[in-house]
């Protein structure tokens, strides 16, 4: 286990968790981690496509452990559960928390900094290894001679201002030192979700290409479903040969996470895109303004087939939380597969 704390464990009024996964993390793999960090913290910050801040004070008490020790248990947690090995940054401050984590090296490890101890923490430090510093402004500070951030923070915060602008060397000079009021804000992921695919060659066989939008059809549904979300509108997005584009969006009539409401609406916005003789090499699919799929009404219905269906759906479900996603699906993707 690589853990690192500075100073005594961090516990006072702010103690913060910074959380980053590998840069190439599935967005589902994202997610899932921030559930993790969800069962440890009441107060989460998703900050896509890779991390996530946590507020511990009220952890601390709930869960009886120091915050070095809540870290570890999520990386175990993340580990075991979903193979996704996380940085993990633990300080006083955002700007502290965020700058320990990238301080582990990768794969993964904690790094906790007690508050008293920020400052003395921070000063060794590269200016460019500060949270917030961009490479112009750590080559600004170079230029100057400033290299470090101790010697950041000894520098008057009127010169850092002139050299850096006004509110730009503000932040920079409080942040030297330790200090960020910034709270943690719980925030969810951004309410969409995105399936994508690519053809092997320019493609203008229409039947390849319904059959792949019917594709991803069924993998946005079981994605929604899985998350128990519906969503209110549908983004498709074609690719042609060149690198132009063409993308439209239009909502559904009501949220659904359904693969016959999603296949409906997917396949208007493709008639829409008015194809003919365009060689597309690749699709996206994106599910936008997505719900909470308990707070959408299921209306009454009539409708006997389509209630068929959706007992059909939720069966296939079944089948491929069991077995996997490819072992079941429409007759027309599985053609194409194979």
């Amino acid at each position: 286990m690589r853990t690192q704390t500075i100073g005594r464990g961090p516990g006072g009024p702010g103690v913060v968790m910074h959380v980053r996964c590998p840069d190439r993390v599935p967005e589902e793999a994202y997610r899932q981690v921030l559930e993790q960090l969800a069962e440890l913290s009441a107060v989460v910050q998703a900050l896509p496509p890779t991390a996530a801040l946590a507020e511990l004070r009220g952890a601390l008490r709930y869960h009886g452990s120091e915050a070095r020790r809540l870290g570890e248990v999520l990386r175990v947690r993340t580990i075991s559960r979903l193979g996704v090995d996380v940085r993990v940054g633990i300080g006083p401050t955002i700007t502290v928390a965020a700058t320990a984590s990238g301080q582990v090296p990768a794969p993964g490890g904690v790094i906790a900094v007690a508050p008293g101890q920020a400052e003395r923490w921070l000063a060794p430090l590269p200016v460019e290894d500060l949270h917030g510093i961009g490479p112009r402004q750590a080559a600004a500070l170079h230029d100057y001679g400033i290299r470090h951030v101790g010697m950041l923070a000894s520098v008057p915060a009127q010169t850092v201002q002139r050299l850096l602008g006004g509110r730009a060397g503000r932040l920079a000079s409080d942040r030297a030192r330790g200090l960020d009021p910034r709270p943690v804000v719980p925030r969810a992921l951004p309410a969409t979700a995105t399936v994508g695919r690519s053809f092997d060659r320019h493609t203008l066989d229409g039947a390849a290409v319904r059959a792949g939008l019917l594709e991803l059809v069924v993998r946005l549904g079981a994605r929604l479903r899985g998350r128990r979300q519906a969503a209110r509108a549908l983004t498709l997005t074609l690719t042609f040969a060149g690198g132009a584009s063409w993308e439209k969006t239009r909502r559904l009539t009501e949220p659904s996470g359904h693969d016959e409401d999603l296949r409906r609406l997917a396949y208007q916005l493709m008639d829409a895109a008015g194809l003919q003789r365009g060689r597309l090499t690749g699709l996206a699919l994106k599910g936008e303004d997505l719900v909470d799929a308990g707070q959408v009404a299921r209306q009454l219905s009539l409708d006997t087939a389509r209630e068929a269906r959706l007992v059909a759906e939720a069966a296939v479900d079944r089948v491929r939380e069991k077995f996997g996603t490819g072992v079941i699906g429409p007759a027309a993707v599985h053609r194409r597969a194979s």
